[in-house]
């Protein structure tokens, strides 16, 4: 057995060194050094620092581990701690929302940079909001799937829309103090930038519904069914062993306007842009929620709100 050297360090040095409590039993320290980011550096995409302000909030592409560790820790914060989301033993220890996605993908921030007071009272930048950002580019050189592929089949989708640039969102949130329009929008400002700079041609990803019960959904989901289902050659099917019938109730029974209440500002914002959504729902226990799988062309957008997230933050907003 391999014992310490009594003609070098003392005892006590080599205990401080590999015993100490904080190294031993700190598991944020642990985490840290575990973590499979611990040398991502981002270039931005070849976009530039900043893609747009607004006051004190500042949208852009996170740029390094720090950036990104930030963005998980909104994430925990919005998906474990405010919403229903059951954390696993990696998450519990880092308090941060962390996959194996976030090491090639771009992640979009939302900096407020008054938003915390430092203990020297100076303004901390503070990371209120995120979107995360996958392009079928990045995943070919990866040799890896989309998230998305957890859920739902995208075969089809590949095989009917060859050569397409493809773009898949998720993990977006904003931290509750700041979740409203003007957050929301520039948030979006910043997505509309990276897309146009990689001249994306299609969107997907899964949106959410709050809570595991699809019959408490019947409404939204019905309605997404029967009102808003994708083509031919855009939709994608919930796996066999995933998929939650969304046809739960006739078209005519559905109101159009309660319809659209129960619906989540997210999906609310994709079906105003023009996006469809796929073939059943999926369950996600670990998240607490009912996900349906949206697709839209960027082709497809609405005039309207190409026009909107073109101009400058400053005159959207006013």
């Amino acid at each position: 057995m391999l014992r310490p050297s009594l003609s070098g360090p003392s005892r006590s040095a080599a205990t401080s060194k590999f015993f100490s409590p904080r190294t031993f039993f700190d598991p944020r320290k642990l985490a840290r050094k575990l973590d499979p980011l611990s040398r991502v550096v981002r270039d931005g995409a070849g976009l530039p620092d900043s893609l747009g302000q607004l006051g004190t909030l500042e949208v852009r592409l996170a740029r390094t581990t720090k950036d990104i560790r930030r963005a998980q820790r909104l994430r925990f914060k919005v998906f474990f701690n405010e919403m229903s989301a059951t954390p696993n033993a990696r998450a519990f220890v880092s308090r941060r929302d962390i996959d194996a996605f976030d090491r090639i993908c771009d992640h979009v921030l939302v900096i407020d940079h008054a938003g915390k007071i430092n203990r020297f009272g100076k303004p901390k930048p503070k990371v209120i909001g995120t979107y995360r950002l996958l392009r079928s580019d990045v995943a070919a050189a990866h040799g890896t799937d989309f998230y998305t592929a957890g859920e739902y089949d995208l075969a089809g989708l590949m095989a009917a829309n060859p050569g397409l640039k493809m773009l898949e969102l998720g993990r977006s949130c904003v931290l509750k103090p700041w979740r409203n329009k003007r957050t929301v929008e520039l948030l979006w400002h910043g997505v509309w930038r990276y897309i146009l700079h990689h001249k994306i041609d299609l969107m997907f990803g899964c949106a959410s519904l709050e809570g595991t019960d699809p019959a408490a959904h019947a409404l939204p989901l019905s309605f997404l069914h029967h009102h808003a289902s994708a083509p031919e050659g855009l939709s994608a099917k919930a796996l066999p062993w995933r998929h939650v019938g969304m046809d739960r109730m006739p078209k005519e029974a559905i109101d159009l306007k309660a319809a659209m209440k129960s619906l989540p500002p997210l999906i609310k914002g994709y079906l105003r842009l023009g996006a469809t959504f796929g073939d059943g729902a999926v369950i996600d226990r670990q998240f607490g929620t009912t996900d349906v799988f949206v697709v839209l062309k960027v082709r497809d957008i609405d005039p309207r709100y190409v026009a909107y997230y073109g101009q400058e933050p400053g005159r959207a907003a006013a």
